[in-house]
């Protein structure tokens, strides 16, 4: 089973730079995910858009999901109840759709939670990543082997991330859809 490196940002700057170093270093974008809140309540207008296969975000973040989504293959913009409106990018986004297809509840956790638990992630630390998204923090996920995990973790080590932790033997998420 492959092993999931875990970060939590406050700062969205500090997620993207989490993500390009990552890249950078040759994970493959089908490994890494970013998970976040879409909107502030204080902005007047919020909202996206697509054309072709290009997403369009307004709003507070607006340039930095719009940079972010033409990273990566998969994602979606969505509003969960007790969350609220929430952006997900990558592999990620394909394993939510499936917790909210099927209908996947797990006493006291929202959709976000169940999908993080359905793949292994612990209880507490799946409470403690709904807390921080909710609290307009920015979960990055690496999925790979333990090596790969190790290095990924060496390298978020090395950003500003408020928390981060390795989860051995997750379930793998769905692989993204390859681009022709």
């Amino acid at each position: 089973m492959p092993d999931t490196t875990i970060a939590v940002f406050t700062e969205h700057s500090a997620a993207e730079a989490a993500i390009r170093k990552l890249a950078g270093a040759g994970f493959p974008m089908a490994n890494l995910s970013i998970v976040g809140q879409g909107y502030h309540t204080e902005e007047k207008v919020i909202g996206f858009y697509g054309t072709a296969d290009r997403v369009r975000f307004w709003g507070r973040q607006g340039a930095f999901w719009g940079g972010m989504w033409g990273l990566f293959t998969a994602g979606m913009f969505l509003t969960i109840p007790v969350v609220g409106s929430l952006v997900v990018l990558g592999g990620f986004a394909a394993t939510l759709l499936i917790a909210i297809e099927n209908a996947l509840v797990i006493g006291g956790l929202s959709a976000l939670g169940a999908a993080l638990y359905s793949m292994g992630v612990p209880r507490d630390s799946v409470v403690a990543y709904e807390a921080a998204v909710k609290a307009d923090g920015f979960l990055v996920m690496a999925h790979g082997t333990e090596e790969e995990m190790v290095r990924a973790h060496a390298i978020l080590g090395t950003a500003d991330a408020r928390e981060l932790a390795m989860h051995p033997g997750v379930i793998a998420l769905p692989a993204e859809p390859a681009v022709a």
